[in-house]
């Protein structure tokens, strides 16, 4: 198998297998800041580390340039933990298998974590290079981006002094990024009781998988189902037609993340069994009628399973299903300001029953405008509000307004145009970036967002592009070397 050492350019990669090898998934990002720490003290770096665990990293400006401005560069160090039914793999323990195949970096069943790894190579790489030429580098590395941007907001004020801040979370080469989307978690709570299986009741267990899901925020607009949405067309259907009742139900994983798996165990009586098979072979082709250009790798089974003792009650499942099947996902509104950019979105993400009495729904919604932020969220709000369910909101986060008269813009089309002689697109991003809670701490910092090309973000599906990894890190070298000095 070919290693990423041998891939372009050496000292970026060389970090990246660093990375890949050393678990770090949100919330347990211990392991990479004691990496971190100790690569500043090997290579003789000033550093700090706030109470969450940020990490910040000093680098001098290079001989004749120490009166450049101050540049912040920014990446998270956590990474979204997904892996495919049937791969065994702990993310709190076992490191990412990287390979390479037709030009790209994927992992072996699992999130490969280029996001935000790549940008945390390119970091590092910037610190110990020796060559490159800039002002002075402060280099931010952030936990728990991935599961409501913690460590961003937790960040203390005045812990960098740079005036400039390229984050190195974007993930299109030839795009630069002015401005994201905020967002919010509206998360339900449904109690149930369960209720004795009658003697004459059998088992099946219904589950979609092998979808592409993805990112929650980029993939929203592509037209990728939600695996939980399929789920329950046909529970929902069949609740409606038989006495059909559900024992257990999971869905999904990660709020940021598009559902790639669901399944449901359910009970129905002996001499329902028959029909119950003639609508789920109706309902799987016509998913596979619905989907086939979409979804190549999608996987519907229905199975007998041993029948289970008990299953929730009538009234909570009623208002489970239909909640579910009336729960809007996916694009709402598309902006009228920039093409082609998703102005408000919502996502299903999860659905679990927990404790044996809890369904646990987790849902997030995304807008550029606040005000339509806050309405998509009472979308949700108001239609579990219908049922007994206990609906709260939290890990608000900011979304971060482009500044199309922003220097480091300027500077970096610039060089973009200069080095590969096209022009960069600038955009802005559905998905949400730490810039946003940048820019409230920090009002006058000027920002921008760049990265190489990483396809299916959140989805073992995920791959970085090799020759785009070359194209960024010519750019960011160029970028700090064109820095103006102070004024």
């Amino acid at each position: 198998m070919e290693s990423m050492l041998n891939l372009l350019p050496k000292n970026v990669f060389c970090y990246f297998d660093d990375i890949c090898k050393i678990p770090r998934p949100s919330k347990k990002e211990e392991k990479i800041v004691a990496y971190l720490i100790d690569f500043a003290e090997k290579h003789s770096l000033e550093y700090k580390k706030d109470e969450v665990g940020n990490v910040l990293i000093f680098k001098p400006a290079t001989k004749g340039m120490e009166k450049v401005k101050t540049v912040v560069l920014q990446s998270h160090v956590d990474m979204v933990g997904e892996k495919n039914d049937g791969v065994v793999h702990d993310f709190e323990n076992d490191p990412i298998v990287p390979y390479i195949e037709d030009g790209w970096v994927k992992a072996m069943g699992t999130t490969l974590g280029a996001d935000c790894g790549i940008g945390m190579a390119a970091m590092l790489a910037a610190l110990a290079d020796e060559e490159i030429k800039h002002g002075a580098l402060e280099c931010l590395f952030t936990v728990d981006e991935e599961t409501g941007l913690t460590g961003a907001k937790a960040l203390p004020k005045k812990f960098f002094s740079g005036k400039i801040l390229i984050n190195l979370d974007s993930e299109d080469d030839g795009e630069l990024f002015i401005g994201c989307a905020g967002g919010i978690d509206t998360t339900i709570r449904l109690t149930y009781t369960t209720e004795p299986v009658p003697s004459d009741y059998v088992g099946y267990k219904l589950s979609i998988k092998g979808l592409l899901g993805g990112h929650s925020g980029d993939d929203i607009n592509k037209g990728r189902p939600n695996a939980i949405k399929l789920l329950n067309r046909f529970l929902w259907r069949m609740s409606m037609k038989y006495d059909f009742r559900i024992n257990a139900y999971e869905g999904g994983n990660l709020r940021n993340a598009i559902p790639r798996e669901a399944s449901a165990i359910f009970c129905i009586s002996s001499d329902l069994v028959s029909k119950i098979l003639k609508n789920y072979s109706n309902f799987r082709r016509h998913l596979e009628d619905e989907y086939r250009h979409v979804e190549k790798e999608m996987q519907i089974e229905f199975v007998k399973v041993e029948t289970p003792h008990h299953v929730i009650d009538e009234i909570s499942q009623l208002d489970l299903l239909a909640a579910i099947q009336a729960c809007p996902s996916g694009v709402i509104a598309m902006s009228t300001k920039i093409d082609g950019l998703v102005e408000t979105s919502t996502n299903l993400a999860s659905v679990k029953f927990v404790h044996g009495r809890e369904a646990l729904i987790t849902t997030s919604q995304r807008s550029s405008i606040k005000s339509k932020l806050y309405d998509a969220v009472d979308t949700v709000k108001s239609l579990f509000s219908l049922t007994s369910a206990r609906v709260t909101t939290s890990n608000a986060y900011p979304g971060w307004e482009p500044d199309t008269n922003s220097e480091i813009l300027g500077i970096t089309k610039n060089v973009y145009k200069k080095l590969f002689n096209e022009e960069p697109k600038v955009k802005a991003v559905h998905a949400g970036l730490e810039c946003g809670l940048f820019s409230e701490k920090y009002p006058a910092l000027d920002m921008i967002s760049f990265g190489p090309t990483i396809k299916d973000v959140h989805s073992p599906g995920e791959k970085l592009e090799i020759t785009t990894v070359n194209k960024f890190w010519t750019l960011l070298k160029n970028v700090l070397a064109e820095i103006p000095v102070q004024e």
